[in-house]
């Protein structure tokens, strides 16, 4: 479920697309603040209390499905920024322009990133500045090669 707008308006909140059920449960185990409700059984998907969630990302960072973003409106009056997990080498740098990429790998636009924070189980979970046109999209990321048009 997408937050609405009033919601968004408010602060930095996760967004949870897990939809399968299986047994799961490492996102409401890491919510410092009890927004991941508890689950009536190991197979439910998370649901997740908006008012409660601040955005930290400790749900995000240890969901082994990739299935929890962050997205931050508040962050600035033209981009929102979006945080989301990161597995491959090597990371990119703070300031590198990348492709936003959807669900499905396709170029939705241009990202910045803002930094690449490092969690103590290792996962790495990328901040970006996006357009708030595609805030909601991305997914993922393709670094650009050197020499590049879009550098």
């Amino acid at each position: 479920m997408l937050p609405g707008l009033a919601r968004l308006a408010a602060g930095p909140v996760a967004i949870m697309e897990c939809r399968q059920n299986i047994p799961c449960n490492p996102c409401a185990d890491a919510c410092p603040r009890g927004a991941i409700r508890p689950f009536d059984d190991i197979n439910d998907c998370p649901e997740l209390d908006m008012d409660r969630c601040n955005g930290c990302g400790a749900c995000l960072a240890c969901c082994p499905g990739l299935a929890i973003f962050v997205v931050d409106y508040t962050y600035s009056p033209d981009r929102v920024l979006v945080k989301i997990p990161y597995e491959f080498s090597p990371d990119p740098q703070a300031g590198y322009r990348v492709e936003a990429l959807d669900r499905s790998g396709r170029t939705v636009g241009m990202a910045e990133v803002i930094n690449v924070q490092v969690y103590k189980n290792k996962t790495r979970v990328l901040g970006l500045a996006v357009p708030e046109a595609i805030a909601l999209e991305v997914r993922h990321i393709r670094q650009l090669r050197k020499g590049s048009s879009h550098e």
